[in-house]
């Protein structure tokens, strides 16, 4: 075989196998779950989504892929797999000066590969040291009640809020999604009764006070219908007091308009009706006398049923 012929056989099989070899290496293909950081002789030149893609071959760009959209954790005082307790990680001291076990579980996500794989080392270990800071932080700003009863909700947000200002300043490419206090102890047996009790109690408070709100808001309607029925006799004798006022405002006027015309005649109706209202059993007759001296008796009958006897002098 001749030898020029030989070496151009030999070059158009270099050539096909590196185009087939270059062509397998120019795509590349990322998920829904991925983003795809591309560099271009070690600077980053694009950032693609999901699908499938193409690339300079030999090593001229590099692709790395990410998950982005997942949710990673990390645990802090235990091992979820192991089932074992991290002391050196759990045991904080409080702001009251007592000793405590506190469990948490973090999650994460990375919002921004290209900081992400370039800004750190170890973006995760940064984010596990920043995380254990400020919880000790913040637990050893808090009393132990609240670390072991009704605060946790309060600690697991100043938590949150800490670590998030700090990952903007940092910018390693992670953004915090959740704290959360998984458990919170004492670190002995004797303690952990005590404080049992302790919420035992504050629960058997809150059951009482629910109780008697409950008890409160069954007796108010009650307590009002009986106020407005109160209210409502008092303003019916108030206006009983009213026209009855009115009704002898109107007497004394009628009386004091008959008086203006028969002064004589007036005094002595009234002094004969005052008479028949202090004795009331007494049947009165009015004793006239003429200018003959003729004396006549004047019965009044109004008053029935009397065994006295009252005469009085007219003129």
């Amino acid at each position: 075989m001749d030898f020029k012929k030989f070496s151009k056989i030999a070059v158009i099989v270099l050539i096909v196998l590196i185009v087939v070899v270059g062509s397998g290496t120019c795509f590349y293909t990322v998920n829904d779950k991925e983003q795809a950081v591309v560099t271009t002789f070690g600077k980053v030149t694009d950032l693609t989504d999901a699908g499938v893609h193409f690339k300079l071959p030999f090593g001229i760009q590099q692709v790395d892929k990410v998950e982005v959209n997942v949710y990673q954790k990390i645990e802090l005082g235990y091992d979820s797999e192991s089932g074992k307790v991290v002391s050196s990680e759990s045991a904080m001291i409080t702001g009251d000066y007592n000793i405590v076990n506190v469990d948490f579980f973090v999650e994460y996500k990375i919002s921004d590969p290209v900081q992400y794989l370039y800004s750190s080392n170890d973006p995760e270990l940064i984010l596990r040291n920043l995380i254990q800071s400020q919880v000790r932080n913040v637990v050893g700003s808090s009393t132990v009640d609240a670390v072991l009863t009704d605060g946790k909700e309060n600690i697991q947000m100043q938590v949150k809020d800490l670590v998030t200002q700090i990952l903007q300043e940092y910018n390693i490419g992670l953004t915090l999604v959740d704290v959360k206090i998984q458990d919170s102890e004492p670190p002995t047996q004797e303690v952990i009764e005590a404080f049992k009790a302790v919420e035992t109690a504050k629960q058997q408070a809150e059951t009482v006070v629910n109780d008697a709100k409950a008890y409160q808001n069954a007796q108010l309607p009650q307590a009002q219908a009986e106020a407005d029925q109160l209210i409502q006799n008092a303003e019916y004798l108030k206006q009983k007091r009213i026209n009855e006022a009115i009704q002898q405002v109107a007497m004394f006027e009628a009386m004091y308009e008959e008086y203006a015309l028969n002064p004589e005649i007036t005094r002595s109706r009234m002094y004969y009706e005052a008479i028949s209202e202090i004795l009331p059993g007494v049947k009165l007759f009015i004793n006239t006398a003429g200018s003959d001296d003729v004396q006549m008796l004047l019965p009044l009958e109004n008053l029935v049923g009397t065994t006295t006897t009252t005469t009085t002098g007219g003129n």
